[in-house]
């Protein structure tokens, strides 16, 4: 009878809504982180570099992650390590909120990094696997969706309990402890969403070695794809999270108060919504490699002008699009990424791209840091997320291939 319920099919509908809301917890906390941040910046009186050692070692986190359960995916299943990852990072981001030292604060972020790396990209492989091509993609964006409700959590939960008086417990405090909740949401997946029908149909994919599935990605036919995906994921995700985790400071710099630059990123963050639905719209249209290129070049000039704004309304109206073009983009790099590779690497293969993704988010946000103490102006460095960006357009444009409404290998 178990066998039955972990291999029944599931309603695209419900197979969204329930991995949806595990993507929207892992939003949820490294929103909050961003807002935390700032706080900790007062609280702790950190220096700059501090506060990017914060970032850089959640990611250094999430690339081990992604590697590590991505090949386990290959080995075990998608849906037990999406599982044991969303319980990892719950429980490392609870703990995290009771620290009173800088170094075990870090340490528990390292284990949160974990948990988020590795369920992001096993998370959108499951559902790649378990949709129907000619809808795959928009049902991929609309996944990734879930990551902007999990961000206006966070900015409202940043906005009402991180400047409250909770005494004698800080309010960021109780905003992590908050992020602990989705812990008890890996029980309602373990009853509710089966394993994907590909994976449990192929038991030749259980006998291969781990390192033969590394290796795969290397091979003649997949390398081209392996080094697209591998530069378009080290450049977005340098650029995302040098930019969104200092999205709250950077406002501070510009002469905001604390509640006020919170206020106004959960305004940029509404945005990204129909950053996400109109993506989904078009890649099923036009195709994945016309979202991501378009959506690439809109987020790399929007960065220009937020760097280098210098009123509230431009603030506010480049912020905006930036965070409509760049969650845009991320959808789509998450439909595009697990339709490179067969199913017996597919899990290997995503999970490789977001780590060495996950290696440029650990130098994005500790650049920033290190720029803002040597004295460089914002603007500058957000010159250079423009650049990196536009390269990553570039490997899609010349490297990638189509893969829209294409069945999976």
């Amino acid at each position: 009878m178990s066998k039955n319920k972990e291999t029944a099919p599931i309603s695209r509908n419900k197979l969204l809504r329930v991995a949806g809301v595990g993507w929207m917890f892992d939003a949820m906390d490294v929103g909050i982180l961003s807002f935390v941040i700032a706080a900790l910046a007062v609280d702790w009186q950190l220096t700059s570099s501090q506060m990017g050692w914060i970032g850089s070692i959640n990611s250094i986190g999430m690339a081990v992650g992604a590697l590590v359960f991505g090949v386990f995916a290959d080995k075990v299943g998608r849906k037990q390590i999406f599982m044991w990852t969303l319980i990892i990072f719950s429980v490392a981001s609870g703990l995290s909120a009771i620290t009173t030292t800088f170094a075990v604060f870090l340490i528990l972020r390292f284990f949160v990094g974990m948990g988020l790396g590795g369920e992001l990209p096993v998370a959108s492989t499951l559902v790649s696997e378990s949709v129907e091509a000619k809808e795959r993609g928009k049902v991929v964006v609309l996944l990734e969706s879930f990551w902007a409700g999990g961000w206006l959590l966070a900015a409202v939960i940043s906005y009402f309990v991180i400047p409250a008086d909770f005494w004698p417990i800080e309010g960021w405090r109780v905003a992590l402890l908050l992020t602990a909740i989705p812990a008890l949401y890996a029980v309602y997946i373990r009853i509710h969403l089966p394993d994907s029908p590909q994976f449990t149909a192929k038991e030749s994919a259980k006998q291969r070695t781990i390192m033969q599935n590394i290796a795969g990605v290397w091979e003649r036919k997949y390398s081209r794809s392996t080094l697209m995906l591998w530069i378009l994921w080290f450049t977005v995700v340098f650029s995302y999270y040098g930019m969104f985790l200092w999205l709250p400071s950077v406002m501070v710099g510009k002469g905001f108060d604390l509640i006020s630059s919170f206020k106004y990123v959960l305004i940029m963050t509404l945005a990204q919504l129909p950053g996400y639905f109109t993506a989904a719209w078009f890649i099923e249209r036009l195709g994945r490699k016309f979202v991501l290129i378009t959506y690439l070049v809109g987020t790399a000039a929007s960065a220009f002008v937020f760097g280098n704004a210098d009123s509230t309304v431009v603030l506010l109206a480049s912020g905006i699009l930036l965070s409509f073009f760049n969650l845009g983009a991320w959808g789509a790099l998450y439909a595009y990424t697990p339709e490179q590779y067969p199913m017996v690497i597919r899990g290997t293969g995503a999970g490789m791209a977001a780590a060495v993704g996950r290696i440029g988010g650990i130098f994005g946000p500790l650049l920033v840091g290190y720029l803002l103490n040597a004295g460089y102006e914002i603007g500058f460095i957000f010159a250079i997320f423009c650049v990196s960006i536009l390269i990553g357009a570039g490997a899609v444009l010349f490297l990638g291939k189509e893969t829209k409404q294409t069945e999976l290998e």
